[in-house]
């Protein structure tokens, strides 16, 4: 960890950082509510989801989503990178494969040189390339704040999707990134420092997490973002009319993020998650920091899958619905 090197630190130009800058879950929610698409039965997931996946011919599912935000870390490149590893995250988190993705680019041009929007395009270029995805053009507008994302079109097998609706009670929950990463992040734009193992894991694609899932015949999953664990895991619960109970003993995090924590480097968009789910979570014994983490805002996070994965830690369990409550924490 260090102080960075460059003259310029994407992160102060901007209020928020990474997933942790989305609308928080709970006005999200009021601000769709009855905008839902028109019965389709060829759309097959599309209300409430990350991403829309739509039946063609051929036995062939498309899968289209959009992702992009504001500077989470200072280096040009690494934030392609991120934001690039991020958006793909959704078709992965589908059950699909990444085809085709074009740029989503803001950029205060009168502020921030030209050179480095293009690392920024540059490390979303080699993110794509790394997953195997053809990329070409996209969208560019004169922004006050940095941004930069992508829209990804994939494909998939209709009948082998990986659905947030379709956990069942006795089945293992699965993550396959460790989490601290918003806290972690916070941290890194306050005070410069960087932290390798947040970006590591931020740059992973979660190809290799999906196809394992898909080969253990898990059929349930959604990647942990913006909403943080308990979040996403609530959406998830809610939707399969079950209860999802965490083990916070077995629950990784990346290194630094207790300490982060403890020095008081916590997004809002965290604390505004944990306050979303707190009326359907019986806590236990657990105090408010470890709660804080379990919902901490993640970028480019990992899967959590309604099974169990090879390969990667168990971190609770599914149970059946116990009245309005979705989320236990032991």
């Amino acid at each position: 960890m260090g102080p960075m090197s460059s003259p310029q630190r994407l992160t102060q130009y901007a209020h928020g950082g990474g997933c942790a800058c989305k609308i928080p879950p709970g006005e999200l929610e009021e601000m769709v509510a009855g905008l839902a698409p028109p019965p389709s039965a060829d759309l097959l997931i599309g209300v409430g989801d990350d991403a829309a996946v739509v039946r063609i011919e051929g036995g062939r599912a498309v899968i289209v989503t959009a992702d992009f935000f504001t500077p989470v870390v200072d280096d040009a490149y690494t934030f392609g990178r991120i934001a690039a590893t991020n958006a793909l995250s959704d078709v992965y988190a589908m059950g699909g494969t990444p085809l085709v993705a074009v740029n989503l680019l803001g950029w205060p041009r009168d502020v921030l040189p030209a050179e480095l929007a293009r690392e920024v395009l540059r490390g979303g270029a080699d993110a794509a390339a790394a997953a195997g995805c053809h990329l070409g053009g996209g969208h560019s507008i004169d922004d006050p704040e940095p941004k930069y994302g992508m829209a990804v079109t994939g494909i998939g097998d209709p009948d082998r999707l990986l659905r947030g609706d379709a956990a069942r009670a006795g089945s293992p929950l699965t993550l396959t990134k460790p989490l601290g990463l918003g806290v972690l992040n916070n941290r890194h734009k306050a005070t410069g420092e960087v932290f390798q193992e947040a970006i590591a894991v931020m740059t992973t694609l979660n190809r290799d997490a999906a196809a394992a899932a898909l080969a253990a015949g898990v059929r349930c999953a959604t990647d942990v973002t913006g909403f943080g664990l308990l979040g996403h895991l609530h959406e998830v619960a809610r939707a399969s009319g079950v209860t999802a109970v965490v083990d916070a003993a077995a629950v990784p995090y990346v290194e630094g993020a207790r300490r982060s924590l403890a020095d008081g480097f916590v997004p809002g968009g965290s604390r505004r998650n944990l306050d979303w789910v707190r009326p359907h979570l019986d806590a236990g014994s657990a105090g408010e920091d470890e709660l804080v983490l379990l919902a901490d805002a993640q970028t480019s996070g990992g899967l959590l899958v309604a099974g169990e994965v090879p390969g990667y830690p168990v971190v609770g369990e599914l149970v059946p619905r116990r009245g309005d409550t979705t989320l236990v924490v032991r």
